[in-house]
C-alpha cells in the first residue's frame, strides 16, 4: 500500500513539472491519468508551481511572418501581414505560431494573458466586438455572450483580462466612454459565463477626463487617467466592484512615453524622459505603488544612440524595451534586467500596426 502511494506521489511530482501542452497528450493515456490531470487540486497545484517559479514561460509576440519587411509600411495598397507566435523566454527561438482559433484571417489583438489563457478581440474595439477566451495549449475556446446592457455607441473602449485569486475566477473588465463623458463598466465572469454592468460609479469619474493606458493584476484593473493637468491611477476591483484613485507622482507631466505594468508584484509606472542629468544620455524613471504611496526607483539611463521605449514588464520582472525602425515597420525587442543593469537583444522583431495616430506593438509573457 505504501509503495503504491509513493509511486503515485512520484507520478504527480513528474506531471506537475510538465507544460500544459504535454499534459494534454497524457489525457488519453488511461482513465486514472485523465482523472488525476483533470482534478481541480492538480490544476491548482500545477498553476501555482509554474507561476511562482516562472516555469514554462514564453514571450507572446506580434511580428511579421518572415521577421523582415521590405515594403513601405505606409503604402495603403500593400497588405500588412502579422503573426502571433510564442518564443522561448530563454533562447528566444520561435516555438509555435498562433493562428486565429476560429480560422479568421482578420487581425486580432490580445488583451490579457493569465495561466495559459488569453483574451482576444478586434484591433479597434466596439461595443459589439466578439471577445474570446482562448487556451492555445489545449486548443479550447470560449466566446463571451453579447452584452445586453449596452445600447449606445461608445467613443472609447478599454478591455483587460486576468485571474482574480480572491474569488478564484477569471475576469474580463470592459470600460467605456461616450463623447458626452458618460462612463460604463462591465465585468465578465468565466465561472458564470455572463456580463454584469457596474451601477455604482464614483463621482470623481463623472467628469471630463482622458483615459490613457491600463493593466490588470490579481483581478484589479488599473488605468492611467488625466483630468486637466493632473495624472492619476484609477483602480477597479472586479471582485469587490470597488473603485479607488491614486494621484500619480508630480514628475508625470506628459502621457508620451508613459507605461503602467506590474514589477515584483507591485503596480509600476514607467516614464521616458528625453532630458537627463548626464550629457548625451536619456533615462526611464520608475515608480512602484507601495501601501498606496509611490516609491521612486533608480532610473534606467542609456545613450542617445539607443532610442529605447518601454511597452511593459515580463512575468520574470524584465523591462520589455523597443528600438523601432519606422521605415521598415519593425521594432527590435530588448529585455532589460533591472537588478543586474543588463540589456539583452532577443533578436525578435515586432510588427508595428498603425491606424492614423494609433499604434499597436505587442509583447507579453505567456
Amino acid at each position: 500500500m505504501a509503495f503504491t502511494l509513493r509511486k503515485k506521489e512520484i507520478l504527480i511530482d513528474i506531471l506537475q513539472r510538465l507544460p500544459a501542452k504535454s499534459l494534454v497528450r497524457f489525457l488519453c493515456t488511461c482513465k486514472s491519468w485523465t482523472d488525476l490531470i483533470g482534478s481541480s487540486r492538480f490544476v491548482s497545484t500545477h498553476l501555482h508551481r509554474n507561476v511562482t517559479k516562472h516555469a514554462h514561460v514564453y514571450l507572446l509576440c506580434l511580428h511579421h511572418p518572415n521577421f523582415e519587411r521590405n515594403e513601405d509600411p505606409d503604402d495603403p495598397y500593400v497588405e500588412q501581414e502579422f503573426q502571433w507566435s510564442l518564443f522561448s523566454n530563454e533562447t528566444f527561438e520561435e516555438c509555435s505560431n498562433l493562428s486565429h482559433p476560429l480560422g479568421s484571417t482578420e487581425h486580432y489583438v490580445i488583451y490579457g494573458s493569465s495561466n495559459s489563457l488569453v483574451c482576444i478581440s478586434d484591433e479597434i474595439l466596439n461595443f459589439d466586438s466578439p471577445i474570446h477566451i482562448w487556451n492555445p495549449s489545449v486548443r479550447k475556446l470560449r466566446t463571451t455572450p453579447i452584452s445586453t446592457n449596452i445600447n449606445i455607441k461608445f467613443s472609447h473602449m478599454a478591455l483587460q483580462f486576468g485571474f482574480h485569486p480572491g474569488v478564484n475566477d477569471y475576469k474580463a473588465v470592459r470600460m467605456m466612454r461616450t463623447n458626452k463623458n458618460s462612463f460604463a463598466v462591465e465585468v465578465y465572469s468565466l465561472k458564470t459565463d455572463c456580463w454584469k454592468m457596474i451601477e455604482a460609479i464614483p463621482p470623481w469619474l463623472k467628469c471630463t477626463w482622458q483615459h490613457l493606458k491600463g493593466t490588470l493584476y490579481n483581478g484589479v484593473a488599473y488605468h492611467i487617467i488625466q483630468k486637466g493637468p493632473i495624472f492619476s491611477i484609477m483602480s477597479f476591483d472586479s471582485g469587490s466592484e470597488e473603485f479607488e484613485e491614486f494621484i500619480a507622482p508630480d514628475a508625470l507631466c506628459s502621457s508620451w512615453g508613459l507605461c503602467i505594468d506590474v514589477y515584483k508584484e507591485q503596480i509600476c509606472l514607467l516614464l521616458k524622459f528625453y532630458s537627463c542629468e548626464l550629457e548625451g544620455m536619456k533615462k526611464i524613471d520608475l515608480w512602484v505603488l507601495q501601501e498606496k504611496r509611490w516609491k521612486q526607483l533608480s532610473p534606467f539611463i542609456f545613450s542617445l544612440d539607443y532610442n529605447y521605449r518601454t511597452i511593459g514588464i515580463s512575468i520574470d520582472n524584465r523591462l520589455l524595451m523597443l528600438r523601432t525602425d519606422y521605415n521598415r515597420g519593425i521594432s527590435n525587442l530588448h529585455l532589460y534586467d533591472y537588478d543586474f543593469k543588463q540589456v539583452l537583444d532577443t533578436g525578435i522583431k515586432l510588427a508595428v500596426m498603425k491606424y492614423g495616430e494609433i499604434e499597436f506593438l505587442y509583447s507579453t509573457s505567456y
